[in-house]
């Protein structure tokens, strides 16, 4: 798998573009994710009811879009939603907007829950390795999630080794893409950051790239300056798991005219 090849180094799982990001650098953007888990007898049923939510939101005229992702592996009775990136300010709008439907997502969805999570993402493009233009929102993401030491040591460690390996990436046009995300309020037990691998199939998703990460770094800052990186973000992360995603177009909400 391509996280391999970036060590413990590199669900929000979130749709965005370069280009969405620079138009409204001034502004922080973050994304908004839920996942939610069932049970594998409530399957059909919780589909059924968050197709009768979307229907609900439709009918109301909501202007947000949710994009939906099944997970593939980990816990494979999951289901994620994300928004697009937006500032803090619409999330007023977005939560003032979807009461009219409030009503179908206790009554349609709600009862087919195992558990709900969560938490917003801020999108950090200096820690990310897209093409111009580039979307998330590919048939598949791995999503790797990294859990770091307390303190803020750990975090300015991991976020000055990521944004070298991504300023690295660009200048080399390291053909292998990825996108960083930091959790917000996600809870006691969330990680720190996500980082997204984007894939259009399971092969592209599987092969490993012509030149691995850490050889792409060594390229562009030298051998001794490679390592010292990898050693500070190994120093940094405690805990560090992936799984892959894929998206439905059946559960996806989007708004009109997007």
């Amino acid at each position: 798998m391509k996280h391999t090849t970036l060590g413990l180094a590199l669900t929000l799982l979130f749709s965005c573009t370069t280009a969405a990001l620079a138009a409204d650098n001034a502004k922080t953007m973050v994304v908004r994710d839920y996942t939610d888990s069932v049970a594998p007898a409530d399957q059909e049923a919780y589909e059924a009811g968050i197709k009768s939510f979307n229907q609900c939101l439709s009918q109301h005229g909501f202007k947000y879009s949710w994009t939906a992702w099944v997970h593939e592996t980990g816990d494979t009775y999951s289901y994620s939603y994300v928004t697009d990136p937006l500032p803090w300010s619409a999330f007023d709008a977005m939560q003032a907007a979807g009461k009219a439907c409030d009503g179908t997502l206790r009554s349609a969805v709600n009862p087919h829950l195992k558990s709900e999570y969560s938490a917003f993402m801020q999108v950090h493009p200096d820690m990310s390795h897209l093409a111009p233009g580039q979307t998330i929102n590919s048939p598949y993401v791995e999503v790797i999630s990294f859990k770091l030491k307390p303190g803020h040591e750990a975090r300015e460690a991991f976020t000055d080794v990521v944004k070298k390996i991504a300023a690295a990436a660009d200048k080399s046009k390291w053909p292998n893409h990825f996108a960083t995300a930091e959790i917000q309020d996600g809870g006691h037990d969330a990680p720190d950051f996500q980082v997204i691998l984007p894939a259009k199939s399971w092969e592209e998703l599987g092969k490993d790239p012509d030149t691995p990460l850490w050889a792409m770094v060594e390229n562009v800052y030298g051998k001794s300056d490679a390592q010292a990186m990898r050693k500070s973000l190994n120093d940094a992360v405690v805990e560090q798991n992936s799984h892959v995603d894929s998206m439905s177009a059946e559960l996806t909400y989007k708004a009109a005219g997007k």
